[in-house]
């Protein structure tokens, strides 16, 4: 089977070391991003694909867009049966899709119709879910909606981070894509459309999003802090006006009548502050222009930054959308 690939971060690279891997792919281009700027010296960077691509000597294509007629007379030229997308970052249009035999198939890092979108490990974190996975579907016009070719699901766990949730489906969703794709005609003919009634949208993460609202229950919270490690990373505006990021944290009963953002508790176990329901205990903290800190070192020299018993800042857009 002629394969071109399609893909631009980690993630992505994962699912093409598998096909390269794999004796029964041939893999006849990949595309990718546009070097990016990256670092302090801003020097250009190739995409982690890309990197991949070049050690294997592969052929690399990487046009600023597919809606040219250049860019799709070349990816015409490779006679691709299917075109296999992974984070690649770029719309297709008709025409691209259109082009390989089988179409164009897509991995995406949720269990469809759910999470569509930018960000779904993140908002499956968020919103609580008890397990994720990933969907390979056909691609269309739409975003997300095309027709599930596969599910692979695994379960959320209590200490299951953004980053350790990237880890576990970088790892289900290879496999997941050798497997449909070696069956890859009948799957197209057994392919099952996506539920209406039932999408619900990962929008993208912003900063602002990230700020610890203390009139949200604790375990609510929690999750937050979770979902937004590594990035954007939960804060907070701590008593002295400094922004202060939480990377760790647990929910916990709180048997106080104190109001949401009042710090119960400040000692080498955590630092501990009322919510709407239950309190917060912060355990990894950063100040700015510092590395994550354990709550006793970063109380040294900062306790008056969280004295016990004063209250934190509220959130000024509370009850702002959080991408649902």
């Amino acid at each position: 089977m002629r394969v071109i690939f399609a893909g631009t971060p980690d993630f992505a690279a994962r699912h093409l070391q598998a096909l390269i891997d794999s004796a029964d792919f041939d893999i006849v281009a990949v595309y990718t991003q546009p070097d990016r700027p990256a670092g302090r010296g801003q020097k250009l960077q190739p995409s982690a694909v890309k990197q991949l691509a070049q050690q294997h000597g592969l052929a690399i294509e990487q046009p600023p867009s597919l809606k040219t007629a250049s860019a799709q007379q070349q990816l015409a030229q490779y006679q691709a049966d299917v075109m296999v997308v992974v984070a690649y970052g770029l719309m297709l249009p008709q025409a691209v899709l259109d082009m390989p035999r089988y179409g164009c198939i897509n991995v995406h890092g949720s269990l469809l119709p759910r999470w569509r979108g930018a960000a779904p490990i993140q908002r499956a974190l968020w919103a609580g879910d008890s397990d994720t996975g990933v969907a390979i579907m056909t691609m269309e016009l739409g975003l997300d909606s095309g027709p599930v070719l596969a599910t692979a699901r695994l379960a959320i766990s209590p200490e299951d981070t953004s980053a350790s949730l990237y880890d576990k489906l970088a790892e289900l969703g290879p496999q997941a894509l050798l497997d449909c794709l070696r069956q890859l005609p009948s799957k197209l003919k057994q392919a099952q459309p996506q539920d209406p009634s039932t999408v619900t949208y990962a929008h993208k993460l912003s900063k602002d999003e990230a700020q610890l609202d203390w009139q949200q229950p604790a375990t609510v919270l929690e999750r937050w802090v979770r979902a937004f490690n590594p990035w954007p990373i939960c804060w907070f505006i701590a008593n002295n006006g400094e922004v202060v990021k939480v990377w760790r944290s647990s929910a916990e009963t709180s048997t106080s009548s104190a109001s949401p953002g009042t710090i119960l508790s400040a000692d080498k176990h955590g630092i501990v502050i009322q919510t709407s329901a239950g309190a917060l205990r912060l355990l990894e903290l950063q100040p700015a222009g510092k590395k994550p800190l354990s709550a006793a070192d970063f109380l040294n020299g900062r306790s008056d930054w969280l004295g016990v018993g004063s209250c934190l800042a509220a959130v000024a857009a509370a009850g702002a959308a959080h991408g649902r």
